[in-house]
């Protein structure tokens, strides 16, 4: 790959062969990134890249849209077969862009929508008063019980009563539980709202049958196509048969203008992915590492958000640690192991400080790694949070990280030789 690049544009090439080996030789433990199979880079700058075209198949605005037409309803099909949903939509950029397709779609400017809080696991694009949208509609909030940290669904039924929203989210960035779709789904229906699930998080283990599926209760599912669906940067939505016209026209004209065919065409492939057994035994491997980091974790003295985990994330409470969560990212990073500094519930630190951090297991599974493996990562990350200023004791641990993950190739031999 990038044979061309090399010859025509060395000081670029570079800085991706330098990408390359970073991920090559790094423990990567951000819950929102995996790897993408060698199909979906190769698809996703395939010659699709060369073709503009805008509408929906058999109703294009270009000449030329054979193919495209051909690519799409590919896509779709496998959408709706994986997922089980009777409408798809796989045109938007990304899971925010995915996002703002269903708002374009059913709500007015003014509207009201009940949302996550952000400090409890909410995303940006969820009412975040960072983000554009918050100036646009009503966002009011819910959050997560103090004492369990899990989401309190009678102070969100309450809040749905008082504040009668127009749309329900459900879904979060960093929130390790299991999300109960159905009471909420009951909780939508009561307040006369809809329910938009964001499941960008757990896509991948949805697709699987790991975990429970939000489409059966929900009027929109938005994601994105990376994270645990180990897909192309981009997104996806689906939806009931009767709002199939209306979140369509939310997306295009609504949101986006011409679609990225080489992306659709890498998300085709992903979906095809996502129904084999291979990525369903990855699947069960990320949940299965996710229980044994944070059994790990809890017995070496960190604590852990609501007591464990459900899906790919582990939210770890660094306090017991006299640690913050800015001073272990940094650290880890140094070792070889990426993590996010984040928010935990009723943080008393900065957002650039945090008192925790967000780990993933998605990647570390899918080169391979399994509780044993996640036995050792817990213990360099106990190391290095007793003495993370200790260089001789973080370059004894970034030794050990790079001996373990030296045993699980990111991609198979010769892949990227030109």
């Amino acid at each position: 790959m990038l044979k061309n690049t090399r010859v025509t544009d060395p000081e670029l090439h570079s800085i991706v062969a330098a990408e390359l080996d970073r991920q090559v030789h790094n423990i990567e433990m951000i819950a929102s990134e995996s790897t993408a199979p060698l199909e979906v880079l190769e698809l996703s700058g395939s010659i699709f890249t060369n073709k503009t075209t805008e509408g929906y198949p058999g109703a294009r605005f270009q000449a030329g849209s054979q193919e495209a037409d051909r690519v799409e309803s590919l896509a779709i099909e496998r959408a709706k077969k994986v997922f089980g949903a009777e409408h798809a939509n796989l045109q938007t950029y990304s899971g925010s862009t995915a996002n703002y397709g269903v708002f374009s779609a059913i709500l007015n400017p003014g509207d009201t929508v009940l949302s996550m809080r952000l400090d409890q696991g909410g995303h940006l694009t969820h009412g975040s008063p960072v983000n554009f949208l918050s100036k646009v509609y009503n966002y009011v909030f819910y959050g997560v019980d103090p004492q369990t940290e899990q989401i309190d669904y009678d102070a969100l039924e309450k809040r749905a009563e008082e504040t009668r929203p127009k749309v329900i989210i459900a879904g979060a960035s960093s929130y390790p539980r299991l999300i109960d779709y159905e009471r909420m789904s009951k909780i939508a229906k009561k307040a006369g709202a809809y329910l938009m699930v964001d499941m960008a998080h757990v896509a991948g283990l949805v697709a699987a049958g790991v975990i429970p599926s939000p489409v059966p209760y929900a009027d929109f599912v938005s994601s994105s196509t990376t994270k645990t669906f180990c897909g192309p940067r981009s997104g996806i939505i689906l939806c009931k048969a009767e709002h199939a016209k209306a979140l369509d026209k939310g997306v295009f004209p609504g949101t986006v203008g011409s679609i990225h065919l080489a992306t659709i065409a890498a998300k085709a492939f992903s979906l095809r992915y996502a129904a084999t057994p291979e990525f369903r035994a990855i699947m069960e491997q990320v949940v299965a590492n996710a229980k044994k980091l944070a059994a790990e974790l809890t017995a070496h003295g960190f604590r852990i958000v609501s007591g464990g985990t459900d899906n790919h994330i582990v939210m770890v409470d660094l306090r017991p640690k006299g640690i913050t969560g800015k001073h272990f990212q940094n650290a880890l990073e140094y070792v070889g192991i990426t993590v996010n500094k984040n928010m935990i519930p009723f943080d008393p630190e900065k957002p650039f400080i945090t008192s925790g951090v967000r780990i993933g297991l998605t990647s570390i599974s899918q080169r391979g790694l399994k509780e044993a493996e996640v036995i050792e990562i817990a213990a360099i990350m106990n190391q290095v949070a007793q003495a993370p200023e200790d260089q001789v004791n973080l370059d004894a641990c970034k030794a050990k990280a790079e001996a373990l993950i030296a045993r699980f190739p990111l991609y198979p031999a010769g892949a990227f030789e030109d």
